[in-house]
């Protein structure tokens, strides 16, 4: 940088300068962004909820309300959106960060020449602080020793303190980050649960930043599976859903039409009914069932509570600090309720994902009722049915994941008492979740510097006057081969059938300024819009970086870079961290492994463990006993193996069934099997490996309850991994075959 001073033999006969730093500027606002996951379009008081949310309402009524703000179907593509302005694919990131099959517009990362909110309104002078969750990192990138050039702190945040994850467990988050190191946490105290957790570190960053202006994002894991929350929060819902999904649904309905949330005339669809995404009627459901399932909602609606309370904890330390009136305030959700619970709900939300993911149904409805008192806490993950994800949505279409309507309507509250006069009002016009980026710059006056062009148009002019026209008009949609497309009064949209041809026979037309519900399929009375819009669709994906499109082959989970391919055994020597749960899986998952554990002083404790409360297995040494256990999502498989040893040893096989067998040596001598071990994979087992202590979430409950961590009296040498051979039918075996079924449909 060229000096403006003047340089002379001493201090005293020079001229000093310094370069200018940039700054906000006086009266420069702050600028929050609370964005919650999985939370339906009806899930709020002021949309219709019976779950009160009086400080999501009061919000609501200090400024703007809107009525028709969609967001990309899943969490991943609209953070990125969100933060970039940009299309999700052509920020990189058309799917969640959990794949890395090797094409620009799924990366799993905000590409590189994408400017993200933080790296903007920090160079503007702004304090940038991230709260939460944050999944915009490959999962293969989230280790200590990284790469970490997609972690928050490098894409312009200041400050981070949350999870780099998709979920997490709300009592013992598995994998803590504070800036850009993991916090080594053995246990979490009593009452602990994240969404509390996540709030008070915000708050405590916001009290930091002084008289600087800052971007906070608040970026919440609530209300994602799993379904978590404190009992004081659960209690005040006992007994509100013993009705049904179809009760509730239909009095969100009335109560949205009464508050003119729905244009005059909309309809309420029927329930889902299409093939796997159907919703049974309430009143078929067998009692047990309706108790069971009207359990998993009042924890649903615990959590909403706890956001509620978060966002009102907040604004009131911005009232105290005087800065709120100067806060714009922005909150909203990333996708439309999640059906991941699919029909039956699951108190194994591991189990379910797995199940659902693959031909392999481990579901366990009776297991899930025995569990019935457990869900809400710490020892069982539990998920909603699809029923109430429907009713969450109401009164739009299918859900999360999809690209029809309950997909991807949210709400989307704004308020700037200083900046916008606006008093509970409301907008009805159609806005996407690029366009909010580009708002905020244009209320702050911020020069956004270079990098890829924003796709969003700013919502400032339909702030300040609500029969403004809104300039975005246009929209495509794309994820997992679901498509849409809007254009003004139109929309088409398709509901994909994997391994199925893509083509125009799918797409639905819709006339959303008369069907904001898609009730009535118009494509057979109106071909030539179909046509129209569908080629429309076309050229805004081959110039978005949308190609490919997801087959339904499950290849995309299958393509990796060649250096994450065949891992090389692992030694672990105390005192060691918890390795991180994508380096710890692919040591087992769909494959035979070793672990070899070698003990140079006998003790007593856990000498290694991998898992949690979801599925796991725990090595350990009790009463002078040697045990082997595996936790099955929730089933406990126990093998007495007698005395310990120095060398132990359990061989896991993996024959094919998605099972596993596991025998036990001690000094080379067998001491017992274990055969038919429930497989774990996929986000199973969700802690890392941990070598003497079984940190957190603990893989057998039971142990927990006698000594917590279990942490090892003796010494140990090291503890050996050693993959193997994949399972004969895992998938990885299959990519040439599974690579020649999916070009059928290119």
């Amino acid at each position: 940088m060229e000096f403006h001073g003047r340089i002379g033999r001493t201090f005293a006969g020079s001229e000093s300068w310094w370069p200018p730093r940039r700054s906000p500027g006086p009266g420069a606002p702050n600028i929050v962004v609370v964005l919650v996951d999985d939370v339906g379009f009806a899930d709020l008081g002021c949309y219709g909820s019976e779950i009160p949310t009086p400080n999501l309402d009061a919000l609501a009524g200090d400024g703007v309300q809107w009525t028709d703000f969609h967001v990309t179907p899943m969490c991943s593509p609209t953070r990125a959106a969100l933060l970039t302005g940009m299309d999700p694919h052509l920020a990189g990131v058309g799917h969640i960060a959990n794949s890395d099959p090797g094409f620009p517009g799924y990366t799993g990362e905000i590409a590189a020449d994408a400017r993200t909110a933080a790296e903007i309104f920090r160079d503007a002078g702004w304090l940038t602080l991230a709260v939460g969750k944050w999944h915009l990192t490959k999962d293969s990138d989230m280790s200590d020793a990284g790469p970490r050039h997609a972690w928050p702190l490098q894409r312009g945040f200041d400050r981070f303190y949350g999870f780099l994850e998709a979920f997490t467990n709300f009592h013992h988050p598995h994998r803590l980050i504070r800036d850009n190191s993991a916090l080594h946490q053995d246990a979490y105290p009593d009452g602990y649960h994240l969404t509390d957790d996540l709030t008070r570190e915000a708050i405590e960053m916001v009290r930091q930043a002084g008289d600087t202006p800052f971007f906070l994002y608040l970026a919440h894991g609530a209300a994602h599976a799993p379904l978590q929350a404190p009992e004081s929060d659960i209690a005040p819902h006992t007994g509100r859903y013993d009705d049904g999904w179809d009760a509730v649904r239909a009095r969100r309905f009335a109560r949205q039409r009464e508050l003119g949330l729905l244009p005059e005339g909309t309809e309420l669809p029927g329930r889902n009914t299409e093939d796997g995404d159907d919703v049974p009627p309430w009143d078929t459901l067998d009692e047990d069932t309706r108790r069971l399932h009207a359990r998993y909602m009042e924890v649903y609606a615990a959590m909403i509570t706890g956001i509620d309370r978060s966002v009102g904890e907040l604004r009131a330390a911005l009232r105290e600090l005087g800065k709120l009136d100067n806060t714009l305030f922005v909150f909203t959700s990333d996708n439309g309720a999640s059906r991941e619970g699919e029909t039956h709900g699951t108190t194994q939300y591991l189990r379910t994902l797995l199940s659902s993911n693959s031909r392999h149904d481990r579901e366990d409805p009776a297991a899930d009722l025995a569990r019935i008192d457990l869900i809400g806490g710490p020892r069982v993950l539990a998920h909603y049915p699809r029923g109430w994800a429907m009713a969450s949505n109401t009164p739009f279409r299918l859900y999360k994941r999809n690209a029809h309507a309950g997909g991807h309507a949210v709400p989307l509250l704004m308020s700037w008492p200083d900046g916008l006069p606006q008093r509970g009002e409301r907008r009805d016009q159609w806005a996407y979740v690029t366009d909010l980026l580009p708002t905020l710059i244009e209320l702050t006056g911020v020069e956004a510097a270079g990098g890829l062009p924003r796709t969003g148009s700013s919502l400032a002019a339909v702030l300040k006057d609500p029969g403004a026209a809104h300039a975005h008009q246009e929209q495509h949609t794309e994820l997992q081969g679901h498509r849409g497309y809007v254009r003004g009064p139109w929309e088409i949209v398709t509901r994909h059938t994997p391994m199925t041809a893509f083509g125009e026979h799918e797409w639905e037309l819709y006339h959303r300024a008369s069907d904001r519900t898609q009730t009535r399929d118009l494509a057979a009375e109106h071909p030539e819009v179909v046509r129209e819009l569908a080629a429309a669709w076309e050229r805004a994906a081959r110039a978005g970086q949308v190609y490919p499109l997801d087959e339904g082959s499950r290849l995309r989970y299958l393509l990796r870079p060649p250096w994450q391919q065949d891992p090389a055994p692992v030694r672990l020597t105390p005192p060691v961290p918890t390795l991180e749960r994508w380096r710890s899986l692919q040591l087992v998952q769909w494959r035979s492994f070793t672990i070899t554990v070698t003990v140079a002083d006998m003790g007593e404790g856990v000498l290694v463990a991998h898992g949690g409360q979801g599925g796991g297995y725990i090595l350990y040494i009790e009463d002078d006993r040697l045990v082997f256990a595996q936790n099955g999502h929730g089933v406990m498989h126990v093998l007495d193996a007698g005395p310990p040893g120095p060398v132990i040893e359990i061989a896991v096989s993996a024959p094919g069934g998605w099972v596993w067998d596991a025998e036990v040596t001690v000094g080379g001598q067998p001491r017992g099997r274990l055969e038919g071990l429930p497989m774990l994979a996929a986000f199973c087992p969700m802690e890392g490996i941990d070598v003497g202590a079984d940190r957190r979430s603990p893989v057998s409950w039971e142990i927990f309850e006698r000594h917590g961590a279990f942490p090892f009296t003796g010494t140990i040498r090291d503890v050996l991994y050693t993959p193997g051979d994949f399972a004969p039918d895992a998938g990885a075996n299959f990519v040439d075959l599974l690579r020649s079924l999916g070009q059928r449909y290119e």
